[in-house]
């Protein structure tokens, strides 16, 4: 074809930029539809795969939007401003103690710490969780098996002092942990009802209290 003005030629090739962006458009929402499509095939997947059995109900499959768009980015970082928004959200889900003390007892900190029991079929209903820190966290330098997904948290008291601020940061990333790391692997042991307001007490105490084997 044989373009007779700059104008023509001009128009031609506006006409093919908005061709080529209309293409990709259609693109992104075709994938995003198959996205979709092959998500929620994995949900009934597994809703048809699992039964429920006392305490441990198939609701648990279910995402709130927090899972929702952290599963939207197949366990890479979400943008920083869409981290920033769900940081944000998840922080004011943070309930402090009423009587405005943060640490409990270390000692019973470290046995939730050590305890991965709770909320299976097989325990009872109501019995008390542990935490399951050692799975994921080094916390004393006697230990010879840990987990090494999350942080050592070895001396943390010792190292990042015992300040008041510090005991609420640590209250509630316990509570919370997604307030401070979007999409991070760590449960909401506070938020989800996994650990009880006391419980958490302890394990902060675990982490802060300096006669704790966390900071010796």
């Amino acid at each position: 074809m044989l373009l007779r003005s700059s104008a023509e030629r001009a128009r031609f090739g506006r006409g093919r930029a908005w061709l080529a962006a209309s293409i990709a458009v259609l693109a992104a929402c075709a994938a995003v539809a198959e996205r979709d499509d092959y998500r929620d095939r994995a949900i009934a997947l597994m809703k048809a795969s699992f039964a429920s059995r006392g305490q441990a109900t198939l609701d648990r499959l279910d995402q709130d939007e927090l899972q929702k768009t952290c599963s939207a980015y197949a366990g890479k970082p979400p943008p920083v401003e869409v981290a920033s928004r769900l940081e944000t959200a998840q922080l004011a889900t943070v309930k402090y103690p009423a009587d405005g003390k943060l640490l409990g007892d270390w000692r019973a900190g470290e046995k939730i710490a050590q305890q991965g029991v709770g909320l299976q079929f097989s325990d009872a209903p109501g019995s008390p969780a542990g935490g399951n820190c050692y799975a994921c966290h080094q916390l004393t330098a006697a230990e010879i098996s840990y987990g090494t997904i999350g942080p050592s948290l070895y001396r943390f008291g010792a190292g990042h002092g015992y300040t008041e601020e510090m005991q609420r940061y640590v209250y509630a990333k316990v509570y919370n942990a997604q307030a401070f790391n979007a999409c991070s692997n760590m449960p909401r042991f506070g938020y989800k009802g996994i650990l009880t307001e006391q419980q958490i007490k302890d394990v902060a105490a675990l982490l802060l209290d300096p006669a704790s084997p966390v900071n010796q």
